[in-house]
């Protein structure tokens, strides 16, 4: 494939990247490439045995710090030690992301899975560490959104999905509400004359760990699906090039969407991608923002 690749990556020697999820999928190749780079890179990962064998497969200029998305004690412990550690924090990968099948389930705190990982716990941790992005010089947040946005609406009386839970709605929701969350950072940010950049990126469809062990418990008929996803997704290294540009390509400005540019934007090189009605709202942005700080106790700008 053309287009822009990990290639075009400019020196990172001096930056301090935290990428959420960091230890397996789109996460570890994007901090091993920002790693490749020059960047130190905090890989913010729930599970500590698994973010140490990332590490070590980064090599060099790679920590692990526990993070759990679904509890915000747990957040704010972490974003209170990496605020001590590195005062000015460069670039905020919020990459980490759960999707589920079966039952409804809830987090530590009470609130739905998806939502609370994809969602709220970024929420809370960018404004957590929006400090530390400010006294960078030319700091970034990188929210991760994907297909299924373009195709999911917010029900504001039932953000929850406390009524009719279905795994599959309940996902996609969830990544509309991060895309949101990114649009709405960005004009915010912009209001206030910060100099922190807020871009998205999705991955299209790519081969992670994610859809395969949200199937594996569902007999025969879950595992044809999985053997399916291999066929008809792209590779890992690709669905992270997005990110990647966006994260670190010097061009790109403040509310920037990129992703695949081929077959509906699931797979190919990286281009602008398209966002839906709903994501781009700034009623809806309000909106949710509201939401969000209520339900985190953190509100910012």
């Amino acid at each position: 494939m053309t287009g822009w690749t990990a290639d075009r990556i400019p020196d990172q020697h001096g930056r301090i990247a935290v990428v959420t999820g960091a230890n397996s999928g789109l996460g570890l190749v994007t901090a091993t490439e920002l790693a490749r780079r020059g960047a130190h890179v905090v890989l913010a990962v729930r599970n500590t045995v698994a973010g140490a064998e990332a590490a070590r497969r980064i090599g060099g200029g790679a920590e692990v710090r526990e993070l759990d998305l679904a509890c915000l004690d747990s957040v704010r412990a972490f974003a209170a030690k990496l605020s001590a550690d590195h005062p000015a924090i460069d670039l905020l990968v919020n990459n980490a992301g759960v999707v589920l099948l079966g039952p409804r389930r809830t987090s530590a705190d009470g609130f739905e899975l998806q939502l609370a990982t994809n969602l709220l716990g970024h929420f809370a941790l960018t404004g957590a560490l929006l400090a530390n992005l400010t006294a960078a010089r030319a700091a970034r947040v990188v929210s991760l959104s994907s297909i299924t946005h373009k195709t999911a609406h917010l029900d504001f009386a039932d953000l929850m999905f406390e009524r009719d839970y279905r795994a599959a709605p309940a996902y996609g929701r969830s990544k509309l509400a991060t895309t949101i969350f990114g649009v709405e950072l960005d004009r915010r940010l912009r209001a206030a004359g910060s100099p922190i950049v807020s871009v998205l990126a999705h991955p299209g469809l790519t081969r992670t760990n994610l859809t395969p062990r949200a199937w594996e418990h569902r007999g025969r008929i879950g595992r044809l699906i999985a053997r399916f996803g291999l066929l008809a997704t792209q590779p890992v290294e690709q669905g992270a090039l997005p990110q990647l540009r966006a994260a670190t390509d010097p061009g790109v400005r403040g509310g920037q969407f990129f992703g695949p540019s081929r077959l509906w934007e699931t797979r190919g090189p990286v281009t602008e991608a398209r966002l839906s009605r709903e994501a781009a709202d700034p009623a809806v942005g309000r909106r949710l923002w509201a939401a969000a700080a209520a339900l985190t106790g953190i509100g910012y700008l």
